[in-house]
């Protein structure tokens, strides 16, 4: 059964649902005072590409038992290195570690609030620091 979740809930239920597959380093980026794209990044990373695959698949599944919504569009589940999940106000974006530092969307976004996902629970960091 759906049920009717703010963004900020949303972004919450995309980091549980990334834990459940044993996602890393899961950052909550608030982007909503400096961009229009979204209001909310979450990054996080997958260890293999069968990993990143069963990250956004958890996630799609979750995301439509949880509230009823689907991506808008889905990028780069064909490699598995990255992949990115457009929930419209939410951007989810699975690396590999290795896609993860090269493209560094923590630096490019680090004067927005972030939060560290850990153990269940999101921890507000410093802007720009991780």
């Amino acid at each position: 059964m759906s049920e009717t979740l703010s963004t900020r809930q949303q972004a919450l239920a995309i980091a549980d649902l990334a834990a459940e597959r044993k996602a890393q380093d899961i950052t909550i980026i608030d982007i909503a005072e400096r961009s229009s794209v979204a209001d909310y990044f979450i990054i996080c990373t997958g260890r293999s590409h069968i990993q990143v695959d069963a990250i956004c698949a958890r996630i799609e599944e979750g995301m439509r038992d949880r509230s009823a919504k689907r991506p808008l569009s889905t990028e780069g589940l064909e490699n598995g290195l990255w992949a990115l999940l457009d929930y419209g106000d939410i951007v989810v974006h699975v690396f590999q570690q290795q896609f993860r530092a090269l493209y560094d969307l923590e630096r490019l976004w680090g004067q927005s609030p972030r939060w560290n996902y850990e153990d269940g629970s999101a921890k507000k960091t410093a802007s720009g620091s991780q």
